[in-house]
């Protein structure tokens, strides 16, 4: 299973708002947060300018990174672009501190998506785990399978100062059957000191790089990066004789993982994923080509998907006597409805997934207690 930043808006505050912004109301929390619109040298803006100049016109926080640490790998101790070594590095260091306290968010009391999602995992006995890929920097999926009971192993060893361990990974043999969490973009409780090990941290550590990767540079110094080590992960899950790979939440934003995902699919004919998209099919106008080509990813959205590379509008069905009034008039329509796919609502396809399991996932009064 393949989760995006769809999932966490799924879930709602008490005012009814996300409990975390998309990528673009990131990014609006980041220039809140850090532009000077007195000061026009203000770093933000410069780097914002640039990206413009370079043919983009909405950057995201992503963007940022990717542009910043694309320049910090160059700029050495001078000045690159307007920008200094010191610049970028702050630069750097402010945008993962607003993404840290944006995403820094607990689930609500009482079963969310994300406790369907942690008691599906653990409600039937398998014979292979349920792996789990998520590229948010939350901790919502931790909460949830600590509060059900659920356990789960996510690439790092150790108590204290747990390390990241590249080697569990790639070694499927040394791991139970625990559940398997891989977070792609890194994560808010992810650390790396000056030896370059990353480790997990309970709380912010001062003075320490928090790893979180949604630069498309992806730290390419090293294969032992948690970045590469857990792409790979997922190639070598989509290379597995009949995977089946549930997208969630992800709108296909990230060339790397399409392009994982793509050659997974192309390499294991007998592989397929399928990708609930939220919302109409006309919102994924560059997306959809991406199923047109590949015949094993299915895409299914609001109202039409493509199944076996061909474009389908979902048909209307005869209406039940109760929704009579929803009907749109038409003399030869008076008793059709249009048929609507809702499962890329992360909030519909947890309850998907807890009535699945009925009550076999249910460990008892601890998870009661819980939440």
């Amino acid at each position: 299973m393949l989760l995006g930043a769809g999932c966490p808006m799924a879930i709602r505050d008490a005012e009814g708002n996300p409990l975390i912004p998309g990528i673009y109301g990131l990014t609006a929390a980041a220039r809140d947060n850090m532009v000077c619109y007195e000061d026009p040298n203000d770093p933000f803006t410069i780097a914002e300018s640039q990206l413009k100049e370079d043919g983009n016109p909405k950057p995201n926080v992503e963007h940022f990174l990717t542009h910043i640490r694309g320049l910090r790998a160059v700029v050495g101790n001078g000045e690159v672009r307007g920008l200094s070594a010191e610049q970028l590095d702050r630069l750097d260091e402010q945008i993962c501190g607003v993404i840290h306290r944006c995403v820094n968010q607990e689930l609500p009391d009482g079963e969310t998506a994300y406790h369907h999602l942690a008691l599906w995992a653990n409600g039937i006995p398998r014979d292979h785990p349920v792996e789990i890929f998520t590229t948010n920097y939350d901790l919502l999926l931790e909460q949830a399978f600590e509060e059900c009971r659920v356990p789960y192993y996510d690439g790092f060893s150790g108590v204290r100062r747990p390390i990241f361990d590249p080697r569990a990974i790639e070694d499927e043999s040394s791991l139970p059957t625990w559940a398997r969490l891989w977070k792609l973009h890194g994560s808010i409780n992810w650390y790396q000191n000056s030896r370059g090990e990353v480790f997990r941290g309970t709380e912010n550590e001062p003075d320490i790089r928090r790893v979180i990767h949604p630069s498309h540079l992806k730290y390419q110094e090293s294969r032992r990066m948690p970045y590469l080590a857990m792409v790979d992960r997922l190639r070598t899950f989509l290379n597995h004789p009949s995977a089946a790979l549930l997208i969630c939440g992800y709108s296909f934003g990230d060339d790397h993982i399409n392009d994982t995902i793509i050659q997974g699919l192309q390499y294991a004919q007998t592989s397929v994923a399928f990708a609930l998209m939220f919302g109409p099919i006309e919102d994924y106008t560059q997306v959809v080509p991406l199923a047109q080509r590949r015949q094993n990813l299915v895409f299914l959205a609001q109202n039409g998907g493509v199944i076996g590379g061909r474009r389908f509008d979902w048909a209307r069905q005869p209406a039940p006597p109760d929704a009579a009034n929803e009907t749109d008039g038409d003399t030869d329509d008076q008793d059709m409805i249009q048929t609507t796919f809702d499962l890329g609502d992360f909030g519909v396809f947890g309850q998907f997934l807890r009535d699945v399991v009925g009550d076999s996932g249910l460990q008892g009064e601890p998870f009661v207690d819980a939440i």
